[in-house]
């Protein structure tokens, strides 16, 4: 099953996401399939970009998302 998950990347005590498409059998760090935004929770605001097109395209064809992003998704839409 896809799932649309966080992908943590950047230094010790500094983190900083991708958004990821990836198999949900597979641990977090393995390969994806697709990166549909960002997300760095240190920058003032916290910078979220996602690209909402490819979201809606791999929800259509089946990927769940996770409580986080959903979050995220959330946040972006309150914005616009």
């Amino acid at each position: 099953m896809l799932t649309i998950r966080l992908r943590r990347g950047g230094a010790r005590h500094s983190p900083y996401y991708r958004v990821v498409v990836s198999d949900s059998r597979n641990r977090p760090t393995a390969d994806y399939l697709d990166q549909v935004g960002i997300y760095n929770p240190h920058s003032d605001p916290p910078e979220i970009r996602l690209d909402m097109e490819k979201v809606a395209e791999w929800r259509g064809k089946g990927a769940a998302v996770s409580d986080t992003v959903r979050s995220l998704i959330r946040r972006v839409q309150r914005q616009k």
